[in-house]
Protein backbone atom coordinates (compact mmCIF):
# COMPACT_ATOMS: atom_id res chain seq x y z
CA UNK A 1 0.00 0.00 0.00
CA UNK A 2 1.09 3.30 -0.94
CA UNK A 3 1.76 6.26 1.68
CA UNK A 4 -0.19 9.32 0.78
CA UNK A 5 2.16 12.00 0.15
CA UNK A 6 0.28 14.51 2.93
CA UNK A 7 1.52 11.60 5.51
CA UNK A 8 4.86 11.00 4.15
CA UNK A 9 5.38 14.57 3.05
CA UNK A 10 6.58 15.75 6.81
CA UNK A 11 9.70 12.99 6.34
CA UNK A 12 10.90 14.26 3.35
CA UNK A 13 14.73 14.80 4.10
CA UNK A 14 14.56 14.38 7.24
CA UNK A 15 17.02 11.13 7.89
CA UNK A 16 19.89 14.08 6.57
CA UNK A 17 18.53 16.27 9.25
CA UNK A 18 18.68 13.79 11.99
CA UNK A 19 22.41 12.50 10.97
CA UNK A 20 23.32 16.32 10.62
CA UNK A 21 21.76 16.36 14.21
CA UNK A 22 23.81 13.05 15.37
CA UNK A 23 26.98 14.10 14.09
CA UNK A 24 26.89 17.52 16.03
CA UNK A 25 26.09 16.38 19.06
CA UNK A 26 29.27 15.01 20.47
CA UNK A 27 31.16 18.26 18.97
CA UNK A 28 28.25 20.42 20.86
CA UNK A 29 27.55 18.73 23.77
CA UNK A 30 31.81 18.58 24.27
CA UNK A 31 31.44 21.93 24.20
CA UNK A 32 28.91 22.21 27.11
CA UNK A 33 30.38 19.68 29.21
CA UNK A 34 33.58 21.03 29.31
CA UNK A 35 31.65 24.77 30.86
CA UNK A 36 29.55 21.58 33.12
CA UNK A 37 32.80 20.10 34.78
CA UNK A 38 34.08 22.81 37.34
CA UNK A 39 30.09 22.85 38.25
CA UNK A 40 29.81 18.43 38.46
CA UNK A 41 30.84 18.35 42.25
CA UNK A 42 28.69 20.73 43.62
CA UNK A 43 30.81 23.45 42.30
CA UNK A 44 33.19 26.16 43.81
CA UNK A 45 31.90 27.91 46.69
CA UNK A 46 33.77 30.58 46.84
CA UNK A 47 34.22 33.88 44.64
CA UNK A 48 37.42 33.44 43.24
CA UNK A 49 36.54 30.04 42.40
CA UNK A 50 33.26 30.84 40.92
CA UNK A 51 35.51 33.33 38.36
CA UNK A 52 38.11 30.63 37.68
CA UNK A 53 35.27 27.87 37.37
CA UNK A 54 33.61 30.48 34.69
CA UNK A 55 37.00 31.89 33.39
CA UNK A 56 39.32 28.66 32.45
CA UNK A 57 36.32 26.60 30.35
CA UNK A 58 35.52 29.62 28.76
CA UNK A 59 39.32 30.12 28.11
CA UNK A 60 39.69 26.69 27.03
CA UNK A 61 36.90 26.91 24.43
CA UNK A 62 38.23 30.17 22.87
CA UNK A 63 41.65 28.34 22.76
CA UNK A 64 39.90 25.53 20.49
CA UNK A 65 37.20 28.29 19.10
CA UNK A 66 39.25 27.77 15.04
CA UNK A 67 39.77 23.52 15.20
CA UNK A 68 36.01 23.65 16.77
CA UNK A 69 34.84 26.02 13.70
CA UNK A 70 36.92 23.80 11.47
CA UNK A 71 34.73 21.12 12.32
CA UNK A 72 31.64 22.78 12.28
CA UNK A 73 31.87 24.04 8.58
CA UNK A 74 32.85 20.20 8.08
CA UNK A 75 30.09 19.00 9.54
CA UNK A 76 27.48 21.53 7.25
CA UNK A 77 29.49 20.60 4.02
CA UNK A 78 29.67 17.15 4.70
CA UNK A 79 26.12 16.28 5.97
CA UNK A 80 23.76 19.20 4.33
CA UNK A 81 25.93 20.40 1.65
CA UNK A 82 25.93 23.78 3.12
CA UNK A 83 29.48 25.43 2.45
CA UNK A 84 29.58 28.38 5.53
CA UNK A 85 32.44 30.48 3.88
CA UNK A 86 36.02 31.15 5.74
CA UNK A 87 35.83 34.74 7.76
CA UNK A 88 38.73 37.02 7.02
CA UNK A 89 39.97 35.85 10.76
CA UNK A 90 40.10 32.83 12.23
CA UNK A 91 39.12 33.80 15.36
CA UNK A 92 35.97 36.04 16.61
CA UNK A 93 33.93 36.43 19.30
CA UNK A 94 30.99 36.10 16.79
CA UNK A 95 32.64 32.25 17.09
CA UNK A 96 33.03 31.94 20.32
CA UNK A 97 29.39 33.61 21.01
CA UNK A 98 28.34 29.87 18.92
CA UNK A 99 30.39 27.81 20.53
CA UNK A 100 29.80 28.69 23.51
CA UNK A 101 26.10 28.78 23.85
CA UNK A 102 24.00 28.50 20.27
CA UNK A 103 25.99 25.54 19.59
CA UNK A 104 25.94 23.64 23.06
CA UNK A 105 22.37 24.70 23.50
CA UNK A 106 20.61 23.36 19.67
CA UNK A 107 23.06 20.16 20.29
CA UNK A 108 21.39 19.15 23.62
CA UNK A 109 18.20 19.83 21.84
CA UNK A 110 19.49 17.41 18.99
CA UNK A 111 20.82 15.11 21.47
CA UNK A 112 16.75 15.00 23.14
CA UNK A 113 15.37 14.75 19.20
CA UNK A 114 17.30 11.62 18.93
CA UNK A 115 16.08 10.23 22.35
CA UNK A 116 12.47 11.11 21.12
CA UNK A 117 13.33 8.83 17.87
CA UNK A 118 14.21 6.08 20.04
CA UNK A 119 11.52 5.97 22.30
CA UNK A 120 9.15 6.82 19.17
CA UNK A 121 10.37 3.46 17.61
CA UNK A 122 9.80 1.44 20.49
CA UNK A 123 6.48 2.64 21.31
CA UNK A 124 5.43 2.45 17.61
CA UNK A 125 6.67 -1.40 17.10
CA UNK A 126 5.34 -2.51 20.79
CA UNK A 127 2.87 -4.32 18.95
CA UNK A 128 5.19 -6.18 16.98
CA UNK A 129 7.92 -6.83 20.00
CA UNK A 130 5.00 -7.94 22.57
CA UNK A 131 4.23 -11.00 20.78
CA UNK A 132 8.13 -11.97 21.48
CA UNK A 133 7.39 -12.28 25.11
CA UNK A 134 6.01 -15.57 26.14
CA UNK A 135 2.52 -15.95 26.28
CA UNK A 136 1.75 -16.31 30.03
CA UNK A 137 3.14 -13.08 30.32
CA UNK A 138 0.98 -11.46 27.48
CA UNK A 139 -2.18 -13.33 29.17
CA UNK A 140 -0.61 -11.90 32.86
CA UNK A 141 -1.75 -8.46 31.53
CA UNK A 142 -5.52 -7.85 31.20
CA UNK A 143 -5.97 -5.41 28.19
CA UNK A 144 -1.85 -5.54 26.51
CA UNK A 145 -3.64 -5.51 23.14
CA UNK A 146 -5.53 -1.79 24.11
CA UNK A 147 -2.23 -0.67 25.56
CA UNK A 148 -0.04 -1.81 22.54
CA UNK A 149 -2.20 0.13 20.65
CA UNK A 150 -2.24 3.64 22.42
CA UNK A 151 1.75 3.20 22.30
CA UNK A 152 1.84 2.64 19.20
CA UNK A 153 -0.20 5.67 18.16
CA UNK A 154 1.66 7.22 20.75
CA UNK A 155 5.37 6.13 18.95
CA UNK A 156 3.84 7.49 15.36
CA UNK A 157 3.12 10.62 16.54
CA UNK A 158 6.52 10.75 18.27
CA UNK A 159 7.67 10.37 14.82
CA UNK A 160 6.26 13.21 13.51
CA UNK A 161 7.23 15.28 16.07
CA UNK A 162 10.44 13.88 16.29
CA UNK A 163 10.75 14.54 12.07
CA UNK A 164 9.51 18.36 13.02
CA UNK A 165 12.16 18.82 15.28
CA UNK A 166 15.00 17.11 13.53
CA UNK A 167 14.34 19.84 10.43
CA UNK A 168 13.56 22.95 12.70
CA UNK A 169 16.97 22.69 14.35
CA UNK A 170 18.76 22.11 11.39
CA UNK A 171 17.22 24.91 10.11
CA UNK A 172 17.69 27.05 13.07
CA UNK A 173 21.83 25.63 13.17
CA UNK A 174 22.33 26.63 9.52
CA UNK A 175 20.84 30.07 9.80
CA UNK A 176 22.86 30.65 13.44
CA UNK A 177 26.25 28.68 11.80
CA UNK A 178 25.97 31.11 8.60
CA UNK A 179 25.35 34.34 10.80
CA UNK A 180 28.29 33.44 13.53
CA UNK A 181 31.02 31.32 11.59
CA UNK A 182 30.77 32.63 8.23
CA UNK A 183 32.25 36.63 7.46
CA UNK A 184 30.51 39.20 9.39
CA UNK A 185 28.79 42.17 6.94
CA UNK A 186 31.92 44.08 6.87
CA UNK A 187 33.48 41.51 6.02
CA UNK A 188 31.31 40.56 3.19
CA UNK A 189 31.15 44.31 2.36
CA UNK A 190 34.99 44.17 1.56
CA UNK A 191 35.05 40.77 -0.19
CA UNK A 192 31.72 42.28 -2.31
CA UNK A 193 34.30 45.48 -3.04
CA UNK A 194 37.12 43.82 -4.02
CA UNK A 195 34.95 41.67 -6.35
CA UNK A 196 33.17 44.72 -7.98
CA UNK A 197 36.79 46.20 -8.29
CA UNK A 198 38.28 43.38 -9.83
CA UNK A 199 35.62 43.17 -12.06
CA UNK A 200 35.51 47.00 -13.43
CA UNK A 201 39.45 46.49 -14.01
CA UNK A 202 38.91 43.38 -15.67
CA UNK A 203 35.81 45.28 -17.94
CA UNK A 204 38.41 48.68 -18.11
CA UNK A 205 41.38 46.05 -19.79
CA UNK A 206 38.73 44.65 -21.94
CA UNK A 207 37.73 47.91 -23.08
CA UNK A 208 41.43 49.30 -23.43
CA UNK A 209 41.81 45.92 -25.10
CA UNK A 210 39.24 46.67 -27.71
CA UNK A 211 40.41 50.18 -28.64
CA UNK A 212 43.63 49.08 -29.40
CA UNK A 213 42.32 46.28 -31.66
CA UNK A 214 40.05 48.96 -33.48
CA UNK A 215 43.68 51.46 -33.54
CA UNK A 216 45.15 48.55 -35.21
CA UNK A 217 42.24 47.36 -37.76
CA UNK A 218 42.00 51.12 -38.76
CA UNK A 219 45.61 51.99 -39.20
CA UNK A 220 46.30 49.01 -40.97
CA UNK A 221 42.86 48.71 -42.73
CA UNK A 222 40.76 51.55 -44.01
CA UNK A 223 43.93 54.21 -43.27
CA UNK A 224 46.36 52.01 -45.57
CA UNK A 225 43.36 52.08 -48.35
CA UNK A 226 42.80 55.87 -47.99
CA UNK A 227 46.64 56.46 -48.37
CA UNK A 228 46.86 54.73 -51.34
CA UNK A 229 43.38 56.03 -52.92
CA UNK A 230 45.54 59.54 -52.50
CA UNK A 231 48.44 58.13 -53.84
CA UNK A 232 46.82 57.14 -56.96
CA UNK A 233 44.77 60.52 -57.43
CA UNK A 234 47.84 62.30 -56.83
CA UNK A 235 49.89 60.36 -59.59
CA UNK A 236 46.49 60.97 -61.79
CA UNK A 237 47.06 64.41 -61.58
CA UNK A 238 50.60 64.12 -62.57
CA UNK A 239 50.18 61.57 -65.62
CA UNK A 240 46.99 62.60 -66.68
CA UNK A 241 47.78 65.78 -68.28
CA UNK A 242 44.95 65.48 -71.23
CA UNK A 243 41.91 65.23 -69.83
CA UNK A 244 39.26 68.25 -69.85
CA UNK A 245 38.96 70.83 -67.31
CA UNK A 246 36.36 69.54 -65.34
CA UNK A 247 37.26 66.11 -64.82
CA UNK A 248 40.84 67.29 -63.44
CA UNK A 249 38.62 69.58 -61.21
CA UNK A 250 37.43 65.88 -59.79
CA UNK A 251 40.29 64.22 -59.75
CA UNK A 252 41.74 67.07 -57.65
CA UNK A 253 38.61 67.78 -55.09
CA UNK A 254 38.98 63.55 -54.62
CA UNK A 255 42.16 64.19 -53.19
CA UNK A 256 42.03 66.57 -51.34
CA UNK A 257 38.80 64.99 -49.70
CA UNK A 258 41.22 62.09 -49.35
CA UNK A 259 44.23 63.70 -47.72
CA UNK A 260 41.12 65.29 -45.19
CA UNK A 261 39.74 62.28 -44.58
CA UNK A 262 43.22 60.59 -43.90
CA UNK A 263 44.27 63.39 -41.18
CA UNK A 264 40.51 62.75 -39.67
CA UNK A 265 40.95 59.27 -39.50
CA UNK A 266 44.65 59.89 -38.02
CA UNK A 267 42.72 62.14 -35.70
CA UNK A 268 40.56 59.31 -34.83
CA UNK A 269 43.44 56.16 -34.72
CA UNK A 270 45.36 58.53 -31.98
CA UNK A 271 42.12 59.51 -29.78
CA UNK A 272 41.35 55.87 -29.83
CA UNK A 273 45.05 54.23 -28.34
CA UNK A 274 47.92 56.11 -30.29
CA UNK A 275 50.22 53.19 -31.20
CA UNK A 276 53.39 55.98 -29.55
CA UNK A 277 51.55 55.04 -26.31
CA UNK A 278 51.72 51.13 -26.17
CA UNK A 279 55.18 50.72 -28.43
CA UNK A 280 56.97 53.55 -26.19
CA UNK A 281 54.68 54.47 -23.08
CA UNK A 282 53.41 57.61 -21.57
CA UNK A 283 56.27 60.43 -21.77
CA UNK A 284 56.78 59.51 -25.52
CA UNK A 285 52.63 59.87 -26.39
CA UNK A 286 53.10 62.98 -24.17
CA UNK A 287 55.87 64.42 -26.17
CA UNK A 288 53.93 64.16 -28.97
CA UNK A 289 50.91 65.47 -27.70
CA UNK A 290 53.48 68.80 -26.53
CA UNK A 291 54.69 69.13 -29.99
CA UNK A 292 51.20 68.88 -32.16
CA UNK A 293 49.32 71.35 -29.21
CA UNK A 294 49.07 74.79 -31.08
CA UNK A 295 50.83 77.08 -28.43
CA UNK A 296 54.08 76.07 -26.06
CA UNK A 297 53.89 72.97 -23.89
CA UNK A 298 56.23 72.73 -21.12
CA UNK A 299 56.28 69.06 -20.43
CA UNK A 300 57.98 67.46 -17.18
CA UNK A 301 57.81 64.02 -17.40
CA UNK A 302 59.57 61.69 -14.06
CA UNK A 303 58.70 58.22 -14.83
CA UNK A 304 60.92 55.65 -13.13
CA UNK A 305 57.80 52.46 -13.39
CA UNK A 306 55.73 52.03 -16.51
CA UNK A 307 52.14 52.20 -14.83
CA UNK A 308 49.18 49.85 -15.66
CA UNK A 309 48.29 50.27 -19.85
CA UNK A 310 44.76 51.36 -17.91
CA UNK A 311 46.42 54.07 -16.30
CA UNK A 312 48.62 54.78 -18.98
CA UNK A 313 45.78 55.70 -20.60
CA UNK A 314 43.69 57.63 -18.82
CA UNK A 315 46.53 60.13 -17.85
CA UNK A 316 47.08 60.18 -21.90
CA UNK A 317 43.54 60.90 -22.39
CA UNK A 318 43.50 63.26 -19.21
CA UNK A 319 46.86 65.21 -20.97
CA UNK A 320 45.12 65.31 -24.10
CA UNK A 321 41.56 66.47 -23.32
CA UNK A 322 43.37 69.24 -20.94
CA UNK A 323 45.17 70.77 -23.50
CA UNK A 324 42.14 70.82 -26.24
CA UNK A 325 40.63 72.51 -23.71
CA UNK A 326 43.30 74.92 -23.64
CA UNK A 327 43.14 76.00 -26.76
CA UNK A 328 39.52 75.96 -27.23
CA UNK A 329 38.54 77.83 -24.30
CA UNK A 330 41.29 79.21 -21.84
CA UNK A 331 42.84 82.14 -24.29
CA UNK A 332 46.13 81.01 -23.06
CA UNK A 333 50.03 81.77 -24.43
CA UNK A 334 50.87 78.68 -22.82
CA UNK A 335 50.29 75.32 -21.10
CA UNK A 336 53.04 73.31 -18.74
CA UNK A 337 52.67 69.62 -18.27
CA UNK A 338 53.87 67.87 -15.18
CA UNK A 339 53.46 64.24 -14.69
CA UNK A 340 55.50 62.18 -12.06
CA UNK A 341 54.98 58.91 -9.67
CA UNK A 342 55.06 59.54 -5.86
CA UNK A 343 54.40 56.89 -3.50
CA UNK A 344 53.03 54.58 -5.75
CA UNK A 345 50.94 57.49 -7.11
CA UNK A 346 50.73 58.65 -10.96
CA UNK A 347 50.30 62.63 -10.36
CA UNK A 348 49.43 64.51 -13.61
CA UNK A 349 49.37 68.19 -13.46
CA UNK A 350 48.85 70.96 -16.13
CA UNK A 351 48.74 74.23 -16.01
CA UNK A 352 47.60 77.48 -17.83
CA UNK A 353 48.04 81.24 -18.27
CA UNK A 354 44.98 81.39 -19.44
CA UNK A 355 41.93 84.05 -18.38
CA UNK A 356 41.04 81.05 -15.91
CA UNK A 357 37.22 80.63 -14.70
CA UNK A 358 36.66 77.00 -15.88
CA UNK A 359 33.41 75.33 -14.74
CA UNK A 360 33.58 71.27 -14.44
CA UNK A 361 29.81 71.58 -15.37
CA UNK A 362 30.14 74.22 -18.24
CA UNK A 363 30.44 71.48 -20.49
CA UNK A 364 34.15 71.83 -21.24
CA UNK A 365 34.95 68.25 -20.89
CA UNK A 366 35.69 68.73 -17.24
CA UNK A 367 33.38 66.26 -16.42
CA UNK A 368 34.32 63.78 -18.57
CA UNK A 369 37.29 63.50 -17.67
CA UNK A 370 36.65 63.31 -13.47
CA UNK A 371 34.79 60.24 -14.80
CA UNK A 372 36.73 59.12 -16.91
CA UNK A 373 39.71 59.61 -13.89
CA UNK A 374 37.48 57.33 -11.50
CA UNK A 375 37.10 54.75 -13.35
CA UNK A 376 40.64 53.32 -12.40
CA UNK A 377 39.99 54.78 -8.90
CA UNK A 378 41.67 58.26 -9.44
CA UNK A 379 40.82 61.80 -8.40
CA UNK A 380 40.19 64.51 -9.92
CA UNK A 381 40.75 68.61 -9.22
CA UNK A 382 40.68 71.82 -10.92
CA UNK A 383 41.53 75.38 -9.36
CA UNK A 384 40.67 78.16 -12.23
CA UNK A 385 39.94 81.47 -10.44
CA UNK A 386 39.07 84.17 -12.58
CA UNK A 387 42.21 86.10 -14.58
CA UNK A 388 44.03 82.55 -13.97
CA UNK A 389 45.67 80.48 -13.66
CA UNK A 390 44.14 77.14 -14.04
CA UNK A 391 45.52 73.99 -12.71
CA UNK A 392 44.32 70.73 -13.43
CA UNK A 393 45.33 68.19 -10.83
CA UNK A 394 44.94 64.34 -11.44
CA UNK A 395 46.11 61.59 -8.99
CA UNK A 396 45.83 57.95 -10.43
CA UNK A 397 46.99 54.30 -8.74
CA UNK A 398 49.89 53.78 -10.04
CA UNK A 399 49.54 49.64 -10.23
CA UNK A 400 52.28 48.02 -12.71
Amino acid sequence: MRIPTSLRGPFDGVGRAAAFLAAGVLVQLGALLVLAVPWLDGGPTRATSCLLAVAVPVGVLGAACPVLTRMQRARFQGRLGVEIPVAGSSWSWRQLGYHLAAGPLIGLGGALTLLLWAAAAVAATMSVWVWALPPEMRLAQAGYSVHAAYATAAGLAGFYAAAWLSRALTRLDTRIATARLGPSRAELLEQRVEEVTESRAGVLDAADAERRRIERDLHDGAQQRLVSMAVNLGLAKVTLTDLPEDARKVIDEAHREAKEAIAELSSLVRGLHPAVLEDRGLDAALSGIAERTPLPVGLSADLPVRPAPAVEAVAYFVVSEALANVVKHARATRADVRVETRGGILLVVVTDDGAGGADPTGGTGLAGLAKRVASVDGTFSISSPAGGPTVVTVELPCAP
